[in-house]
């Protein structure tokens, strides 16, 4: 859902992730989508104190502190995991049995046709909502990534938080769906943890984050409480464009207008992909979690337009 990252951006490469890359890699901007790729050669940080013995001690002070780790007088430790091959697992965002293989084979092409009032006006709110995007970004598609999925994770997490708060007033179950809105939310965050490894957003965009996330998620929140089949047919919708602008994603990568850089470790780990994948096959894995969501909520819709509560259809937990 609107995408975002920003031209010229650079940053260090030991802000990209929990120290996987130390000490000796820094990244470049890449043509003009803030794509950034790994500079070979140059080191982070130097391990001689550049301003005398007072600056060596406090580094020393500090990285004594950070071995020693955190001390919990409640006895809560860090636990260790482990890949299946036995190496150290460095993400504390998501555990290995969290992680999966994207199904690529997923239908991109479907569609719900608007038919009824509830869902024209869903599908022109969306359309309404693509056009400023589209005048500010252009065909800066790398760019859209960032605001797509600040954006993309607030319906779930509301959904699944106004579900949770039935649950305890009705004192019944949610059918599983409190748990599939918040797997939705959690998926999109990590899409978003993806394209931070590759992006850095200048202040002005992270302050039109704050304004965007702001304004949808109340506007979300009460169209939830007023219609939920309202509110899912307008987050199907939503998928459905977010297919198209990664499809014009791809487009940009293999047209060369977009530097096809390594994949983040993240992605790695995240999609269970080869270690040799390249920011391709990270879109490509988006693209299709895109479209399991567009599933889902046109789905919960469509429940909802038959009459029906959520809670009388299981749902599609794990559904990836």
């Amino acid at each position: 859902m609107m995408m975002m990252m920003s031209r010229g951006c650079t940053r260090l490469g030991s802000s990209i992730g929990p120290r996987y890359l130390s000490t000796a890699t820094t990244w470049r901007a890449l043509s003009n989508d803030c794509i950034k790729a790994p500079a070979a050669g140059v080191r982070h940080k130097s391990t001689v104190a550049l301003g005398g013995d007072k600056q060596q001690e406090e580094k020393q002070a500090v990285d004594a502190k950070d071995a020693k780790g955190i001390i919990s007088y409640w006895g809560l430790e860090p636990t260790r995991v482990s890949k299946e091959d036995g190496a150290p697992w460095k993400w504390t965002c998501f555990r290995p049995w969290e992680a999966y293989s994207a199904d690529l084979t997923i239908d991109l092409k479907k569609h719900h046709a608007p038919a009824t009032l509830l869902d024209k006006m869903a599908y022109w709110t969306v359309k309404a909502l693509r056009w400023p995007t589209d005048v500010f970004f252009q065909r800066r598609y790398g760019c859209r990534a960032m605001m797509l999925e600040t954006v993309a994770a607030v319906p779930g997490m509301v959904g699944g938080l106004l579900l949770h708060c039935k649950s305890l007033r009705r004192f019944e179950h949610s059918g599983g769906w409190i748990k599939a809105l918040l797997e939705e939310a959690e998926n999109e965050r990590m899409h978003l943890m993806t394209f931070m490894e590759v992006s850095d957003p200048r202040w002005y965009e992270r302050a039109l984050v704050f304004a965007v996330q702001g304004v949808f998620f109340n506007a979300y929140f009460l169209g939830y409480i007023i219609s939920p089949k309202f509110a899912h047919r307008v987050v199907g919708y939503l998928e459905e464009e977010a297919i198209h602008s990664y499809t014009e994603f791809l487009k940009e990568l293999d047209n060369g207008n977009i530097q096809n850089v390594p994949a983040p470790p993240i992605a790695i780990d995240y999609w269970r992909l080869p270690p040799n994948s390249t920011l391709r096959d990270v879109v490509l894995a988006v693209r299709a979690d895109e479209a399991h969501h567009r599933d889902v909520n046109h789905f919960a819709s469509d429940i909802h337009y038959q009459g029906r509560q959520l809670k009388e259809a299981p749902a599609p937990l794990g559904y990836h």
